[in-house]
C-alpha cells in the first residue's frame, strides 16, 4: 500500500454537542494499514474527532471522507459498558459477528473460530465463560478490543483502550493493535500517554478542539509542541 494513501481524510471539520462546538476547523489525514494516535489533554476533543470519524456524531461544517466501504470497528472505553449486561466474555466478542451475520442470527463455523481465535489474542480464553459485569476493568477492555478485531473491518477505533489498566493488559492490547496494523488494518487510538503515541507511526495532536501538529511521532511530539497542546510553558 502506498505511504501516501489517506484511509480518513477530514476537511475543515467542526463538529459538538447541541450550540456547544468542540471541533473547529480540522483538517488532517488518517494513513492506510498505519497506527495513528491521537494526541492531547483532556477537553482538546480526541474522542469527539473520533465520534466524527465513526459518524456517531455528525458535522456541523466540513468533510469527513472514508476509503472503503466497511463500517468501521468502534472500541469504547470499558467503563462505558454496564455491568447489568447478562452476557459473557464469548458471547461480547461474538457481537462483532453481528455486522456481518446481522443480529442473532447462528454463527458459522468460521465465525466461531474467528472469536475464538480474538479470544486467544487477548488471552481471555479461560474466562469466556464469565459474564461481562464480574469481570475487572483490564479484563473487560480486552474483551472489547477482542469484540473489535472480530468484526474484521478495515478501520478499528479504539477510545483510549489501555487507560488505567495494569502493565500485562496493556501489553496485550498493544500486541493485538500491532498485529493488526501488521494484518492491514488502519488503526486509530485516542490516547493521552506520550510514550504509547510515540510508539505510532502517526499523531494527530489536539488542543481545545483544533489540530496543533500531524505526522510522525519525532515530528508532532515535540517539547514545544507538547507544552501548548497541553497549555504548559515550555521548560527551556
Amino acid at each position: 500500500m502506498s505511504e501516501n494513501t489517506a484511509a480518513i481524510t477530514l476537511r475543515e471539520v467542526h463538529a459538538g454537542y447541541g450550540h456547544r462546538e468542540v471541533l473547529h476547523g480540522i483538517t488532517a489525514e488518517v494513513p492506510d494499514g498505519r497506527l495513528t494516535a491521537v494526541v492531547g489533554a483532556n477537553g482538546a476533543g480526541k474522542s469527539s474527532l473520533l465520534n466524527v470519524i465513526a459518524g456517531v456524531l455528525p458535522t456541523s461544517a466540513g468533510s469527513v471522507t472514508r476509503r472503503g466501504q466497511d463500517r468501521p470497528a468502534y472500541v469504547t472505553q470499558h467503563s462505558e459498558v454496564s455491568d447489568a449486561l447478562p452476557v459473557t466474555v464469548r458471547a461480547t466478542v461474538a457481537m462483532g459477528r453481528w455486522a456481518h451475520r446481522g443480529p442473532w442470527r447462528r454463527l458459522t463455523k468460521k465465525d466461531r473460530a474467528l472469536v475464538e481465535d480474538c479470544l486467544e489474542r487477548l488471552d481471555i480464553t479461560s474466562i469466556a465463560d464469565r459474564r461481562l459485569g464480574t469481570l475487572s476493568g483490564g479484563q473487560r477492555q480486552r474483551t472489547l478490543v477482542a469484540q473489535g478485531l472480530a468484526q474484521q473491518s478495515g478501520l478499528l477505533l479504539l477510545d483510549e483502550p489501555a487507560a488505567g489498566l495494569d502493565l500485562r493488559a496493556r501489553t496485550l492490547i498493544d500486541e493485538a493493535l500491532n498485529a493488526a496494523r501488521d494484518d492491514g488494518v488502519t488503526v486509530l487510538r485516542v490516547t493521552h500517554d506520550l510514550a504509547v503515541a510515540d510508539q505510532a507511526e502517526h499523531c494527530l495532536l489536539l488542543r481545545d478542539g483544533q489540530l496543533v501538529a500531524e505526522g510522525p511521532p519525532a515530528s508532532v511530539l515535540t517539547p514545544e509542541q507538547v507544552a501548548e497542546a497541553w497549555g504548559v510553558p515550555t521548560v527551556r
